[in-house]
């Protein structure tokens, strides 16, 4: 059975994309004047109103051209300094819960891979989908590929990952804390809002979703 969880504000106390470009500022990778137009665009997401294939190009121009290994080495310094500190302590729980009933854990995330894959793996997920980034000989070209892992393609690229391993949604749980997650938790059996804004809360209310107040 498989228990199925959002990542940024759901698993962390935080976004993991907008924390990855304040850190590549403070690394000296992107410019400083990104941050406030991508706080824009994080508004219209928590508004369920973002275009993703936007925020994704905007977000993106800092890793054009720089090699998948040398985004791989950053990307564990980020997860040292920025994510470790702000796993949700209920988050671990849970995941180590289901790990004991023995439970697959997938992360399903509208961030990239690049962040997605490595956190993943760092909080102990059997798997995980995410935004799928282009590459041309071993470096990120800023451009995305495949569907993307959001809104209702977050569904349909579950329903690929089910096909290919053969699983399905039996008994399955769901976890998120984003209105965007709305067709993801419809197709669980369990599903659980974290920290949910009054949006998802009214949605949660109607569908009779367990909502969990989650701290740090």
């Amino acid at each position: 059975m498989l228990a199925i969880f959002d990542l940024d504000d759901t698993l962390t106390d935080g976004d993991s994309s907008s924390l990855w470009l304040r850190f590549m500022v403070e690394q000296g990778l992107a410019e400083a004047g990104m941050l406030p137009r991508e706080a824009e665009m994080m508004a219209a997401y928590r508004r369920g109103e973002l275009r993703m294939e936007e925020y994704m190009d905007f977000t993106l121009q800092p890793m054009s051209g720089r090699s998948v290994a040398d985004i791989a080495e950053w990307v564990e310094r980020f997860i040292e300094a920025k994510i470790a500190p702000i796993v949700f302590p209920q988050a671990r729980e849970t995941l180590a819960r289901y790990r004991k009933e023995g439970r697959k854990l997938l992360v399903i995330s509208a961030t990239g891979e690049h962040l997605v894959g490595p956190v993943s793996r760092f909080l102990g997920a059997d798997d995980f989908l995410a935004i799928q980034l282009e590459t041309e000989a071993g470096s990120y070209t800023g451009r995305t590929t495949g569907v993307m892992t959001y809104q209702h393609g977050k569904v349909i690229r579950l329903q690929d990952w089910l096909e290919q391993h053969q699983e399905d949604l039996s008994g399955s749980h769901g976890y998120s804390d984003s209105i965007n997650d709305v067709p993801l938790l419809e197709c669980v059996d369990v599903a659980h809002t974290v920290n949910a804004d009054s949006k998802l809360a009214a949605v949660a209310a109607q569908h009779g979703w367990t909502q969990l107040h989650w701290t740090r």
